[in-house]
């Protein structure tokens, strides 16, 4: 499977320039005959917690257009953003297969209350899988990646696991070591994808996506200036480190 990781750049809460920019990257992915597209967290308005301007409905303009390129370009889409609810908005990450439709859509399980966000998001508790091209997958977001105990719930199911970001450079050893240390106690493929530039914070962030495989080993990445960038993973992979060392299966939980 071939995927191409967008390091964005975010323009602060302006959906419209950050949605012009995906739309560009899918047809630049489409070109490159890749099988999926992989965006940060929030992709189209930065980690704001200005809910009442960057939150949509999942009718909204920014689903409906990642519906349409993907079934225009025949692509695959995981993709991070605020979704619109009766009281507190949500964090959430979804998946669009190559027909355009929505397939599944994950609740980020820890909003990041050092930040505050768990004041204007309310917590997921369910985890999601979901089959792109005959692998299974699951998706996490940002913080959630401190949490090894969700990650536990859904190892033995999936091949591979996105985690959408948007981490500060502060602390960057903190994503690159949770992210080797998630593939390699899950024994599957770890894909973390990170945002660039600055936000209406100034927080400063650093890219460093990476693709880990299910024996901890760095297949590509840190990336730390391309916005744009294609990965390939061994789908096989996971089946024979498993069937070689099976750790998984002395799992108590």
């Amino acid at each position: 499977m071939k995927i191409a990781i967008i390091q964005l750049n975010i323009e602060w809460e302006d959906k419209e320039a950050n949605l012009k920019k995906a739309k560009e990257f899918i047809t630049q992915a489409k070109k490159d005959e890749c099988d999926l597209i992989v965006f940060p967290e929030m992709f189209n308005s930065g980690f704001s917690m200005n809910t009442s301007k960057t939150s949509e409905d999942i009718s909204g303009p920014t689903i409906s257009e990642l519906r349409k390129k993907a079934l225009e370009n025949k692509i695959s889409i995981v993709a991070g953003l605020c979704l619109k609810d009766t009281s507190l908005a949500k964090n959430i990450g979804v998946y669009i297969n190559d027909k355009g439709e929505l397939i599944s859509q994950y609740t980020k399980n820890h909003p990041f209350s050092f930040s505050g966000e768990h004041n204007y998001f309310q917590s997921g508790s369910d985890q999601v899988i979901f089959n792109i091209n005959n692998l299974k997958a699951s998706l996490f977001v940002c913080y959630d990646l401190r949490f090894p105990e969700i990650f536990r719930k859904v190892a033995k199911e999936v091949g591979i696991i996105f985690v959408i970001a948007n981490w500060p450079e502060s602390r960057k050893d903190h994503w690159e070591t949770l992210i080797k240390a998630r593939a390699i106690e899950n024994q599957c493929y770890i894909l973390g994808v990170n945002r660039l530039g600055s936000d209406g914070n100034n927080l400063k962030y650093h890219g460093g996506s990476m693709l880990v495989d299910p024996w901890g080993k760095i297949i590509s990445g840190p990336e730390y200036s391309k916005e744009y960038f294609t990965v390939k993973i061994n789908q096989e992979r996971v089946r024979e480190i498993r069937e070689k060392y099976p750790f998984l299966k002395d799992m108590k939980i």
